[in-house]
């Protein structure tokens, strides 16, 4: 697996909340500005989505692909790909939730492979603006009444 990028934010909400948000895939396209559309497939036994369908045009890297997910309470959750896109051949990641005071401290970690060759600065460069672009979102989509 290629390496990974990094980004946190501090949210103002508990990590139940946000966690709620993050779990709500059928909204991602009205806050993860990359997201144009993300179906759940299937959930797992405790109701939360396990496979998810997603629509992703984020310039350089557009694609359709499903992932897998991995739900640990309200403390993170992981991904990795189930079914591979036409572009992209592997994406694993993870929001991570710790308290930070009055709020939460969510951190977003994304790794992309993709099946056509890119110089590895402009691949880390998407995975960034991709990472910096869902936190944004999130943050305002928790924060905002």
């Amino acid at each position: 697996m290629a390496d990974r990028t990094t980004s946190s934010i501090k949210i103002g909400a508990d990590r139940s909340t946000i966690m709620t948000v993050i779990a709500d895939f059928p909204s991602y396209p009205e806050w993860a500005g990359q997201v144009k559309a993300a179906r759940v497939l299937s959930t797992g036994e405790d109701g939360l989505p396990e496979t998810v369908r997603f629509v992703l045009d984020a310039g350089v890297i557009s694609d359709e692909y499903t992932l897998r997910y991995t739900w640990h309470g309200d403390e993170s959750v992981g991904w990795s790909i189930a079914e591979a896109g036409k572009m992209v051949s592997g994406l694993t990641g993870s929001y991570r939730l710790a308290d930070a005071g009055s709020g939460t401290e969510v951190t977003y970690e994304l790794a992309v492979d993709l099946k056509v060759p890119m110089i590895g600065m402009i691949k880390r460069k998407a995975e960034k603006v991709i990472i910096d672009t869902a936190l944004k979102g999130l943050k305002k989509r928790v924060e905002t009444p």
